[in-house]
């Protein structure tokens, strides 16, 4: 199964296997190549095939969910990349064979794609109660990042006699070895179960606590030793009131998975009234259009 997933690195090159005409494409002092000849080369590699079978797909869900993706959503993805990376933006999209506009194509893709998980994936009553039990609501905290235990000890016991966040930034700005935040009294952006960033070590400590609670030993991760404070936790709550938020991740954990896009692909192309003319190219699809097993969280 090949993964209909955007990721800046492994990304399908977009270019056109379309045209078969005698247009010269390239010359050369033994002769010129013509866009038949490209085509007929082309088509017989994997990553031609892989092309069309990503044109077939897009074409599809153009279709079907091309109303549903705005240019303001790609927009955004775009520009949470382009922060991501910062100036090394560009040079990472060079590395992947990647302009502004193909890889927006890809981003508007994904987006297509994950439009067609949500509408092809029926999400049970077992599927919200499993992703409950690891939910949990996104916090804001501010933390103290430090080498050694001792240190960490020390700024413990300065918290004992004063746990307020004034003296927590106090600390931070003095103590804490985060440089991208410890001038900000070590503020943190808001984050929840979803989080990658951090271990899980410090994501447990910090789901335990309450407002203006701080963990009083030490959180010890493989970057050091870590003291959290707690400025903002809303609390759990009940499932009721979160099942837009538990299917929002559950979509999300469904676009990392390989046998549930197998399923949704098959369902999208199976409707997409695809005629394959190349008979060389006939069997392109066959992964796809034999698949029968439905698809649901559960």
């Amino acid at each position: 199964m090949k993964k209909w997933l955007i990721a800046l690195a492994g990304v399908l090159l977009t270019f056109t296997l379309a045209g078969c005409g005698s247009k010269t494409v390239a010359t050369t002092s033994g002769g010129k190549i013509t866009e038949s000849q490209y085509y007929s080369s082309m088509k017989g590699t994997s990553s031609g095939k892989q092309v069309l079978q990503q044109m077939i797909l897009n074409k599809v869900l153009e279709k079907d969910y091309g109303d549903k993706v705005s240019t303001k959503q790609v927009t955004k993805q775009y520009n949470t990349y382009k922060s991501q990376y910062g100036s090394s933006f560009s040079t990472v999209l060079t590395q992947n064979g990647l302009t502004t506009k193909t890889f927006k194509e890809q981003l508007r893709s994904n987006l297509l794609l994950k439009e067609a998980v949500k509408d092809k994936v029926k999400i049970t009553d077992k599927a919200l109660k499993k992703q409950w039990k690891s939910y949990e609501p996104e916090v804001t905290v501010q933390h103290i990042l430090v080498a050694k235990s001792a240190t960490a000890d020390k700024v413990l016991d300065a918290l004992k006699k004063d746990s307020s966040q004034a003296n927590f930034t106090k600390l931070a700005k003095k103590y804490s070895t985060d440089t991208t935040t410890k001038n900000k009294g070590g503020m943190l952006a808001a984050f929840d179960n979803t989080n990658t960033s951090y271990s899980s070590k410090f994501l447990t400590a910090a789901f335990k606590l309450k407002n203006g609670e701080y963990t009083t030993s030490a959180v010890k991760t493989s970057n050091g030793y870590e003291i959290i404070r707690m400025i903002k936790n809303p609390g759990k709550g009940k499932m009721s009131d979160h099942t837009a938020e538990l299917k929002k991740q559950i979509w999300d954990n469904d676009m990392s998975d390989s046998t549930v896009l197998q399923n949704v692909v098959s369902k999208v192309l199976k409707g997409g009234n695809v005629s394959i003319k190349d008979s060389d190219l006939k069997d392109i699809l066959s992964s796809y259009l034999s698949t029968s097993s439905s698809s649901s969280s559960n």
